[in-house]
């Protein structure tokens, strides 16, 4: 790869659970070091389609995925499953932010290429996890919730920022202390670690969300509080469930008018 458009695409049509965190990991450190410049006068991007995935797992409607608890070694599989497949899917969210708009300044590019970074090692750490209990990626259904959203907002960078990561990937910040905890007290500190790991980079993967949906708001004149209400309504009606983790959704760019508005509409 010579430019980062070029990277970024490369990455998210590789399919395999192997072959996308790995070039994600070498094309984001490539970046870093300087080596994949930002073309001024790239051609546009694609129209966005699925991106590279495996044979499995199986998408399915969200509706028909089974509950199981942690108290089993299987029960603990699908939900090491489930995680990772969140992770697998936010690569792709990260890629695509990076492919999809253009024109945006240095500072975008490098915050979402460090996200790429980081969920693509998160990947790696839960897929490790997933084979201690003799399980692979691909070993359960999944659904494709995350990815229906990157399309809905293919053509515009504010609703992006607003949608996938202050709504979709910010649901994790208030399910995974529960989750840390229900681990511990199983005695499964390898999992409750690495699932720390991802809360802790997970607050600043939203923090640039809520940066780039601001700086998005003020280019374009709008509100921003009245306008991530407006996209809440429009897009992701019923997504939002409380209780909120109010002091990591303050750390990742969240203000407290925000969060009361949205205590009173979930």
């Amino acid at each position: 790869m010579k430019e980062l458009f070029s990277a970024a695409r490369a990455c998210l049509e590789a399919a395999s659970p192997d072959d996308k965190p790995a070039l994600t990991l070498a094309m984001a450190e490539a970046f870093a070091r300087g080596e994949l410049p930002i073309l001024q006068d790239a051609p546009p991007p694609a129209p966005i389609g699925m991106p590279g995935r495996p044979a499995r797992p199986r998408l399915v409607h969200p509706r028909d995925l089974p509950r199981r608890g942690f108290g089993t070694d299987e029960g603990r599989a699908a939900f090491l499953h489930a995680v990772a497949h969140i992770e697998f899917n936010a690569i792709d969210l990260a890629w695509d932010a990076v492919y999809r708009f253009r024109g945006m300044p240095q500072a975008y590019y490098a915050d979402w290429v460090q996200v790429a970074h980081d969920e693509a090692r998160h990947f790696q750490m839960l897929r490790a996890r997933l084979r201690d209990f003799g399980h692979d990626y691909g070993d359960f259904d999944a659904h494709n919730g995350l990815w229906e959203m990157a399309q809905k907002t293919a053509h515009d960078g504010l609703a992006r920022m607003a949608l996938v990561p202050r709504v979709l990937e910010a649901r994790g910040l208030d399910v995974t202390p529960g989750m840390i905890d229900k681990l511990r007290a199983l005695g499964d500190a390898d999992t409750a670690a690495i699932l720390e790991v991802i809360l802790r980079e997970e607050v600043g993967h939203v923090a640039a969300g809520s940066r780039w949906y601001r700086w998005h708001c003020e280019r374009a004149g709008v509100e921003p509080r009245a306008r991530f209400r407006e996209l809440l309504r429009q897009y992701a009606s019923g997504v939002l469930h409380g209780p909120f983790n109010t002091q990591a959704r303050l750390q990742a760019g969240f203000d407290p008018e925000e969060l009361e508005s949205l205590q009173e509409n979930a």
